[in-house]
């Protein structure tokens, strides 16, 4: 049979040479309309539970968030494997499905798994979230945010505050990440660095005792510190006016008023 095949190509080339530019045609045309991705996703659908647990060490995240988390979810349909990775104050777990589980439905059934567990965790721990769904393939990109120091001494000399750390992390948390959120194909942006812009309230414990003010009181009054009121409604000559308790604020100077 191959001797035959052999002794047609030789004494028939024009055939030959026309069947294989059909046959490379139609494979040109094919490949265009496939809808076969060249670069398939390796990643077996994967939904991601991140939670943040601030003050705890890695062994106390482990044992009271990341095995909680991994016994809810453990139990779900169609899951197969399920990861978790606990640092400080950070636990990070993997719930893995089967290939032919839809992400979607594979994200709804992990939320209604970790609806309950938000209760059961320790005091002070946030509640789980679900990460953004994206791709192992996916493309990272690392973007620095820096300051001309030589323009910041110049501007610092004609008595203006230059653009300081704290600056930086506002302008990448308010500015530069929302405007990278929107473009297509993000799936995330995490900021690192910097330092976050924070009020701290330093306690003496000398005028504390003295004054006989007890730490739940200060909570409770920090807790009361930036919350708004709402009046009702005012009702005069025919209009309507709303009223409203404006007490939230961001000036140091009101803030060291409130009473305890």
């Amino acid at each position: 049979m191959l001797n035959k095949i052999i002794h047609f190509s030789l004494y028939n080339r024009i055939v030959v040479l026309i069947l294989s530019g059909l046959i490379l045609l139609g494979g040109v045309v094919a490949l265009m309309r496939s809808e076969i991705d060249i670069f398939p996703d390796l990643n077996a659908p994967t939904v991601v539970i991140m939670t943040e647990a601030p003050g705890l060490a890695p062994e106390e995240v482990e044992k009271l968030v990341s095995f909680p988390v991994e016994t809810a979810v453990n139990g779900a349909t169609g899951v197969r494997r399920v990861r978790s990775s606990s640092a400080t104050g950070f636990s990070v777990v993997w719930v893995e499905f089967d290939w032919d589980t839809d992400v979607y439905v594979a994200r709804q059934i992990v939320n209604e798994k970790i609806a309950s567990v938000a209760e059961a965790l320790p005091p002070g721990v946030n509640a789980p979230v679900l990460g953004p769904q994206s791709s192992i393939l996916g493309e990272i990109m690392i973007i620095g945010l820096t300051v001309d120091r030589d323009k910041a001494d110049s501007i610092s000399r004609r008595e203006e505050a230059p653009t300081s750390m704290s600056r930086l992390r506002s302008i990448a948390d308010r500015e530069v990440r929302p405007r990278l959120l929107s473009i297509g194909g993000v799936s995330q942006v995490s900021v690192l660095g910097g330092d976050v812009a924070e009020y701290q309230i330093l306690l003496d414990q000398g005028k504390m005792r003295f004054h006989n003010v007890t730490l739940k009181e200060v909570l409770d009054a920090t807790e009361s510190i930036n919350e708004n009121a709402a009046g009702g409604t005012l009702y005069e000559y025919g209009n309507e006016y709303i009223i409203k308790g404006s007490v939230n604020t961001a000036d140091t100077a009101d803030l060291s008023r409130t009473v305890v």
